[in-house]
């Protein structure tokens, strides 16, 4: 344990201890307001290239367990405490924050007031940051393709029978594929550079666009694949799914100020009025201005404020969720929306024999 740091681009600097062999580590500062779930959080893939901020303020006290893993390693850049337990006390823990932390060379600061820093993001919008050793530290440009980093390399089965479901991995989350597996599919996760072509070899019945880090708009080269593979299968797009549907047709995405991050995000059905409480994890959100309404109709809004947080399409068996309806963590309000998606690959009778000009 060292004296470590928090420089922001903007000038400000968070003085606390650092856990981690790492001296120097470089992101974007986000927060989260989940009061627990932190295993899950460390290890969602959409967190990669990012600093998480936990405004709980004590982290670490139940440890880490052996199942609550969302992928196979963190790949967030670091992470900003209050206080870290070092004593952990959980029947199924197996080591503690730091120590698992320090196994995958992720940095941790804790420490500082937490409170200050999500002020601060709140009031002039996420920032980049390094964590490290040096208070005099610049901070490098940090534009990379963050799906590339944590999609799937090779084609990866779950579950024995059912509807043939694809999973495109932009970064996805393991409990989509429970949740998938769960409602009775065979689930095949796909790097997210597979083309429309090598998926209709797979004769899937449905697709469903993962979760995942960054911008949308660095996908771009993809979005004409994209579109032919939705305009062909059932399709269910899930947080940068969501965004990639609307974009793919004619819609835009904006980066938000601080983004959505949390356990507790109320959202509301349009159809029945109905408050979900969701899990989110985004930073970009689709532009309401440019949905075409003839095609798309909004399906969830945020109650806070007024975001889109669904689609639905007019013509084609296609639905987007902007929260985390697989939740972990957070709560598991909105499941029903795989037991729909699963219906709706049923009423269509599968597509294995459709074809896209």
């Amino acid at each position: 344990m060292k004296k470590g740091y928090l420089v922001l681009e903007s000038g400000d600097i968070f003085e606390g201890m650092m856990v981690g062999s790492q001296s120097e580590a470089y992101g974007e500062v986000v927060f989260n307001t989940s009061m627990t779930g932190y295993q899950e959080i460390i290890t969602d893939p959409s967190y990669a290239g990012q600093f998480v901020t936990f405004c709980y303020p004590l982290i670490g006290n139940y440890g880490i367990n052996s199942f609550d893993d969302e992928s196979d390693r963190p790949a967030l850049s670091g992470v900003i405490l209050s206080e870290l337990c070092l004593t952990p006390s959980h029947y199924l823990s197996m080591k503690t924050i730091g120590e698992y932390l320090d196994a995958y060379d992720v940095p941790c600061l804790f420490g500082i007031d937490t409170r200050t820093l999500v002020k601060k993001i709140r009031e002039q919008g996420t920032m980049k940051g390094v964590l490290t050793t040096n208070p005099e530290a610049s901070i490098p440009s940090l534009d990379v393709n963050l799906v590339e980093k944590v999609s799937t390399k090779s084609i990866q089965e779950y579950g024995d029978s059912g509807p043939l479901v694809i999973l495109i991995d932009y970064g996805h989350k393991k409990s989509i594929v429970q949740s998938l597996v769960k409602e009775g599919c065979k689930v095949l996760v796909v790097p997210f550079t597979t083309t429309f072509k090598q998926i209709q070899s797979l004769h899937p019945d449905g697709i469903v666009l993962s979760n995942g880090p960054g911008n949308p708009m660095t996908l771009a080269p993809l979005f004409p694949e994209i579109k032919k593979i939705t305009e062909t299968y059932p399709t269910l797009g899930i947080c940068l799914g969501h965004q990639l549907i609307a974009l793919v047709n004619g819609g835009r995405t904006r980066k938000m100020r601080f983004g959505h991050r949390g356990g507790n995000h109320p959202v509301k059905e349009l159809d029945t009025g109905k408050v979900w409480v969701t899990a989110q994890n985004h930073g970009y959100v689709v532009d309401d201005t440019s949905i075409n309404t003839d095609v798309f109709s909004v399906t969830y809004r945020h109650v806070n404020d007024s975001t889109i947080e669904g689609m639905r399409h007019k013509h084609l068996p296609i639905e987007t969720v902007q929260f985390h309806p697989e939740a972990h963590p957070g709560p598991s309000d909105t499941h029903y929306v795989f037991k729909r998606f699963v219906e709706m690959i049923k009423q269509t009778g599968g597509m294995h024999h459709a074809t896209a000009n």
